[in-house]
Parts: structure tokens; sequence; C-alpha cells
């Protein structure tokens, strides 16, 4: 089989899932984070292969939720989600595309959101309304790319400072000293059960947490510029980070844990969501030069255990991908508490978009290394 994972993996899901926000798990079609993830994975793939259909897939699924005046269906600004941004990201494809601006007004939707929307003291982004004073990792992959993206695009700098503290004021707070890695969420106001008395940070190291952050760092530093005054710090977080992920790396198989550092406790389990973002996130920040060769070593061991250990292959050649950690949080009704059993708790799913797009992209960065240069291993 000489086809690319990534165009095998993109044609399944497409197959199966020709309305993203109509997966079986969801609840209702809405505007989600979820679809953000798979549409995401797609326009890369469209910028790989030129291949109109994904262009199509990804207007076809985000005209379900653009209206004609620009505004956006099930979305509510005073939600104050960071989640509901992360769909935003193929706005820009579609306006570049289309000269349409209903989906320039879409985006400017959201960024009016971030304007207003609630921070802690220090000028972090609250997750949600609902979660006050708490910063989380996944947040930052929610907002962070999308609005360094618009400032790049609509020349709105001052986007550019706000991106580059948001990474930065997350790694002080949630970092660990002893192990580099960075715990799920703080709160600010340490008022949560969940939440170190003095630190204000939750119990765990939650792999996919992580995954979003990393990938968050990597995508954002397509745009900052290289004279913005924290460009290098950001860089250098990424990489004594990626020097930590690396270390919790299964040496059995190359993937990585849910709780990255409790292998060898019971129930743990080799995490697919979040071994695709860290092969994701590593490769592309070697390919890019912010990382070392060692970091794409890392990455292209765990894509050889994701491709081994979490891929099924049906009897059609449709590809499907398992082992995704259906949804972790903290707080809220039922409360998450944060500990290991809660993490250990959460339903394991198949082809979860979570898991399923930064495996493509994954992919792709794993097929782009070896085309630029076919003796990398």
């Amino acid at each position: 089989m000489t086809t690319k994972w990534s165009v095998r993996m993109s044609e399944s899901f497409m197959k199966q899932y020709p309305i993203v926000s109509d997966m079986p798990f969801q609840r209702a079609r809405s505007w989600n984070y979820e679809n953000g993830c798979i549409l995401s994975a797609f326009e890369y793939m469209w910028l790989q292969t030129g291949d109109q259909r994904y262009l199509d897939y990804i207007q076809m699924n985000m005209d379900l939720f653009i209206t004609s005046d620009g505004g956006i269906y099930t979305y509510r600004l005073e939600e104050y989600n960071v989640d509901q941004i992360n769909q935003g990201k193929s706005l820009f494809l579609l306006f570049e595309q289309t000269g349409d601006d209903r989906y320039r007004k879409a985006l400017e939707l959201l960024v009016t959101q971030m304007k207003s929307h609630p921070r802690t003291t220090e000028g972090g982004l609250w997750h949600k309304k609902i979660y006050p004073y708490q910063m989380w990792l996944d947040g930052v992959y929610m907002t962070a790319p999308l609005l360094a993206r618009y400032a790049h695009s609509f020349g709105a700098s001052e986007w550019f400072d706000d991106v580059a503290h948001e990474i930065i004021l997350m790694e002080k707070r949630a970092r660990d000293p002893k192990t580099g890695l960075l715990y799920h969420g703080w709160d600010e106001s340490r008022e949560q059960r969940w939440a170190d008395s003095i630190s204000g940070c939750s119990p765990h190291f939650w792999g996919r947490g992580l995954g979003w952050y990393m990938m968050a760092i990597v995508d954002v530093l397509d745009y900052l510029p290289k004279d913005h005054r924290n460009r290098g710090l950001v860089i250098g977080l990424f990489y004594r980070l990626a020097e930590a992920i690396a270390r919790v790396q299964d040496p059995e198989t190359g993937l990585w844990y849910q709780v990255l550092d409790k292998g060898q406790e019971a129930g743990n389990y080799l995490e697919a969501s979040g071994s695709s973002m860290f092969v994701y996130a590593l490769a592309k920040g070697a390919r890019k030069g912010y990382l070392s060769h060692a970091s794409f070593r890392a990455a292209s061991k765990g894509f050889q255990g994701l491709l081994v250990h979490c891929l099924e292959e049906d009897t059609d050649g449709s590809l499907h991908l398992n082992q995704i950690c259906s949804v972790a949080g903290l707080g809220g009704n039922p409360y998450r508490d944060g500990s290991y059993a809660y993490y250990m708790s959460e339903p394991v799913r198949r082809d979860d978009p979570k898991g399923f797009a930064p495996f493509i992209m994954a992919c792709l960065e794993m097929e782009e290394a070896l085309v630029s240069d076919p003796h990398r291993r």
C-alpha cells in the first residue's frame, strides 16, 4: 500500500462522517472545538495536496453554522467559553479562498469575545465563565493560534503580545520544577477542591492537556514575528518542555500514557490523542528548527507506536484510531476532582476527533520529514 497514511485516514473519516458535528457521541449538532480539530486537519490536507474535496468538506461543514449576516448558529458570546474559539480557525481559509465577508464577520465576532473575555489578575484567560480564575492547558490551544493568525492576517499586532503572554503565564503557573511537566489546570483563587492550596495547580499531568499546549506553541510560532520580544522565550519554553515530554515517553511502544508520569500504576493506559499531539508538535518543532533532532527521533518512535498499537483497519480498507480518551476536565457538575482515579474513569473511544485530527497532522509531519530527507529515521 503506497497511499500515504494522511490520505487514507482522511478518506476514511470523510466517508464515515460526512458531517463532523453529527458524529454519534455528540449530543446535538453544534459549533464546538471538536469540529474545529478535524477541519483544521483537513485544511492542512488541502494545503498539502490541493485536493478540492478537502476544501469543499471544510466549507460544507462550516456553512452549517455561518449565517447570512456573519453570525454563528448555536454560538453564544456571553458563555465566555474558550472552547468556542477553536472552530473559528477554518474561517481564515474560507475568507481567503472565497472573499465572502460572512467568514470575516464571524471571525470578528469570536475576536470580540476575546476582547471582553474574563481574565485572571495577571491577564490570563479564564477557561470558561463558569470556571472563574482558572486556566487550563487546553484553553491555550483553543485561542492562541487563532489570535496569532488574526494578528498576522489583519494587522492587529496587539494580539501577538497577548498570545505570547498566555503561553508564558500558563507555563509559569502550571509547571512542576521536578519533572518539567505542566499540570492540567491552575486556579488562581485556590477555591476549587482539585487545586493545591499553595500552588493552585491540579494534581496530575494529563497527556492530552500537555498535547494541546505543545500544539498551541508550535502553531503560534507560525505567525509570531521573528522580532517579537518574547519569541525567543516561547521557543525556549517549548524546547525544555519537549525534553520533559521525551523523558516520560514509554520506551517500549514509543507512546505516552493518559497520566504521563504514572505509567506503572494500575489502570493507566497508552493514549492515542496525547501521543498524536506530541508526535505532531515534536516533529514540526524539529522541522522548523525550534527543537533538536532528538525530538524528531522521539516523534518518529511515537508515530511507529501509533501505527502498531492504535491503528485499526476494517475489511473494506477504512482506517480507525483507537485508545482515545473521550474527555477530561476539572470541576463542573458532576464534579471532576482531578484525581488519578478520575482520569482513569473517563471512557475511551474510537475515531474521536480529538485524536483522529492530530493523528492526521502527525502523519503529514512525518511524511513531510521523509520527503525533505528520505534517509531521515
